[in-house]
């Protein structure tokens, strides 16, 4: 195999033989709970509207581990895009150093897929002490997150399909608030678009699962890997790093972002080193080519998993680019489908996690 181990695929049309049927996948389940999620824009455009009608000062995305890494596009997308202040402060951190931001009124948006996450049921109970407008995006109603007098979003979905479904959900919180602040002129238009998000994620799926042994044997081969990316790609390489690959598969990552990665990172690249860059389309996409060109002239191993490898149908390139982070989640989980079954490792494995107290 190369060093620059870059696959060229395009989208899936439904008559490549062989290409119909994708490892430990289930395409319905898929499609309804992408479906699900995006069939929240109405409820959240209604309730930002609202929010910022009774004169919310700012909104906070305050999950906890990866839940609150898959909020940080969004968040990124509003400090860029709009001047109403935005916070995604680390909740455990918060929840001992308490910020006068978080007042009566403001926005907390509550991610956890279980409903249960410790940090996030005792940030709750202080959001809701401080009189602010509270939305808790979770997959079970019948849990502490999912009870109360707040505003409940609730989509079912599971670890192999959670992360699509919060990028999705963050972005329209994202896209209503720039909506009602006069601060985006084509959001319907976007809204549009992305009624058939569910089926151009499927089709993306389909089309890197013919490569997607190969990209987890890449993985597989070697103990430690540094992933870098840029912009809002950088919170899936750090998720994926984090939660995938350390949490889930036990594999040691450097997840570096790509703006920091001549700063320190650099020397730790020579031969048979593993560099895995993640590539959007947004005004970011410089900085993972940057590291691009950089890696296989010291003889790094460089893997390159880009987004514009994979067309859609009927998606502009701007949401293209704001749809990075989900395009590379669906296409990292037909990767970390295989690798599992490679390593005989599932996903569901944990030593640590949720068993132990810590």
């Amino acid at each position: 195999m190369s060093d620059n181990f870059r696959p060229r695929l395009g989208i899936y049309t439904g008559d490549q033989p062989g290409h119909s049927d994708m490892l430990n996948f289930d395409e319905s389940r898929f499609l309804s709970i992408q479906g699900g999620a995006v069939a929240l824009a109405a409820r959240i455009d209604a309730i930002i509207g609202e929010a910022l009608a009774a004169g919310a000062p700012n909104i906070h995305f305050l999950g906890a581990g990866g839940a609150a890494i898959l909020m940080q596009p969004a968040a990124q997308l509003l400090r860029r895009r709009s001047t109403f202040p935005v916070f995604d402060d680390l909740t455990a951190e918060l929840l001992v150093t308490p910020s006068p931001n978080l007042t009566k009124a403001s926005i907390v948006v509550i991610p956890s897929l279980s409903g249960t996450t410790k940090e996030s049921v005792e940030m709750l109970a202080l959001a809701k002490s401080r009189g602010a407008t509270i939305i808790t995006l979770i997959g079970h109603a019948a849990t502490p997150l999912g009870e109360g007098d707040h505003h409940v979003l609730v989509n079912y979905a599971a670890d192999d399909t959670s992360s699509e479904s919060f990028y999705i959900q963050s972005l329209l919180i994202a896209l209503a608030v720039l909506k009602h602040r006069g601060e985006i002129d084509n959001y319907d238009a976007l809204l549009a678009e992305m009624q058939g998000l569910p089926w151009q994620l499927l089709a993306m799926k389909k089309a890197i699962e013919p490569r997607a042994d190969a990209f987890a044997r890449r993985i597989a081969d070697h103990d430690y890997h540094i992933f870098t990316g840029a912009g809002p790609i950088w919170p899936e390489t750090f998720y994926f790093g984090m939660c995938i690959l350390e949490e889930m598969q036990w594999i040691r990552t450097r997840p570096v972002h790509a703006s920091d990665f001549f700063h320190g990172t650099l020397e730790l690249v020579e031969k048979g080193v593993s560099v895995v860059v993640l590539k959007g389309e947004d005004e970011t996409r410089p900085l993972a080519e940057r590291v691009e060109r950089f890696v296989p002239t010291v003889g790094g191993e460089l893997t390159v998993i880009d987004t514009a490898d994979y067309p859609t149908q009927g998606l502009s390139a701007e949401l293209r680019g704001l749809l990075g982070p989900a395009f590379l989640a669906t296409l990292l989980e037909r990767i970390s489908a295989h690798l599992e079954v490679m390593r005989n490792h599932p996903l569901t494995t944990r030593r640590y996690y949720r068993r132990v107290a810590y």
